[in-house]
């Protein structure tokens, strides 16, 4: 179990995370989300221990990482957005390199180095230089080294980055695998990678966390909607009367294909309009194709979440740009002054008892 109370992180000026607390327990693969700029890598480095925090604590199994970082590292597994490998090294010789500097025994080293080669898919190219490989095969190395030393604790960031979509179901059966029986904390873009490996979602937006929860529970962040699409056997079917009688319902779009008419409504998250759109529907003696409820996605809440908050950020970076751009103007109107006033004074006439002549060059003479 990984724990952080009250953790922050400024640079300069800037707060890059903001008293933020969470816990993850073993068995927990976690989202962990949020927009550029939020402060995930930030708190992710800090995990690890690769940043210090500028104030509060991260605490493995109740004592602090940092006040054993070697015995903490043994514990963590790290999979780095920007994943960063030794080019010159073959990727046998990498991750024996990796098991040598956290001192696995040669027994222990040997049967990992068959797990992950055979886990990541890496067989094919154990023998070759990690400069020469594609992108997809160097995340799958780094994710290799992550795990290597069978660590309690995993954080991978953008784990599938570069990987194809056959790679891409491999890698997250690898994960869920792993997750059983560790505490992972998974940080991605890709939506639906973290609706298929979480069951709880943290969302971090300018350095503080907005949401923590499970996804099933997403929808009682927001003013959100569901969808409910019914398609029916009917020539352009009329279903004014009975939204006449549903105030809280309303008709988004309707395509007509062949006999079979496509309706879909929108309707607050608590509802299930279903019975009724259906019974409608047999009232008036069109047969029903189908009928089912789509929640929003994970991305659109997450966009929901995040935006007003990303909006006001944008609004005082653009003033914060046009004060500096007023000061810089300011600069360059002193600058120009500054360059006008020594050019005046380099046009100066010298007075005439301050000036010399030059001697004149001697004239060439013809004999």
């Amino acid at each position: 179990m990984i724990e952080i109370k009250e953790l922050s992180r400024s640079f300069g000026a800037i707060r890059a995370v903001d008293k933020i607390s969470f816990r993850v327990e073993t068995g927990e693969i976690v989202g962990f989300l949020g927009p550029n700029g939020a402060g995930k890598t930030t708190t992710l480095r800090m995990l690890v221990g690769y940043l210090q925090p500028g104030g509060g604590s991260i605490e493995l199994d109740g004592q602090s990482i940092f006040q054993a970082p070697l015995a903490a590292s043994a514990r963590i597994g790290y999979l780095a957005e920007h994943n960063p490998l030794y080019d010159e090294m073959s990727v046998m010789e990498f991750l024996r390199y990796v098991g040598s500097l956290r001192k696995m025994k040669k027994g222990e080293l040997h049967h990992r180095l068959d797990y992950v080669i055979d886990n990541c898919g890496l067989e094919p190219v154990l023998n070759q230089s990690i400069k020469t490989l594609s992108k997809g095969f160097r995340q799958r190395t780094g994710l290799a080294q992550a795990i290597l030393h069978d660590p309690e604790v995993l954080i991978l960031d953008e784990p599938t980055s570069g990987l194809d979509p056959n790679q891409i179901l491999e890698i997250r059966e690898l994960i869920r695998e792993l997750g059983a029986s560790k505490t992972v904390i998974l940080s991605s873009h890709i939506m639906q990678e973290v609706q298929a490996l979480c069951d709880r979602v943290i969302i971090i937006n300018k350095g503080r966390i907005v949401v923590d929860d499970s996804i099933g529970n997403l929808d009682s962040y927001i003013q959100g909607y569901n969808s409910v699409v019914l398609e029916v056997e009917a020539s352009e079917p009329d279903f004014s009367p009975l939204l006449a009688s549903l105030t809280d319902v309303e008709l988004d779009s309707v395509e007509q294909r062949g006999e079979v008419c496509k309706l879909r409504f929108l309707c607050p998250p608590e509802r299930n309009i279903s019975r009724e759109l259906s019974a409608y529907a047999v009232a008036q003696g069109w047969p029903i194709v189908s009928v089912f409820t789509q929640k929003q996605s994970l991305e659109e809440i997450f966009h929901e979440l995040t935006r007003e908050e990303e909006e006001s950020a944008e609004q005082a970076m653009l003033l914060a740009g046009l004060e500096e751009e007023s000061g810089h103007a300011d600069e360059l109107e002193i600058t120009a002054e500054t360059h006008l006033r020594a050019d005046i004074q380099e046009e100066e006439p010298i007075p005439e008892k301050e000036q010399k002549e030059e001697p004149e060059e001697d004239e060439e003479k013809i004999p």
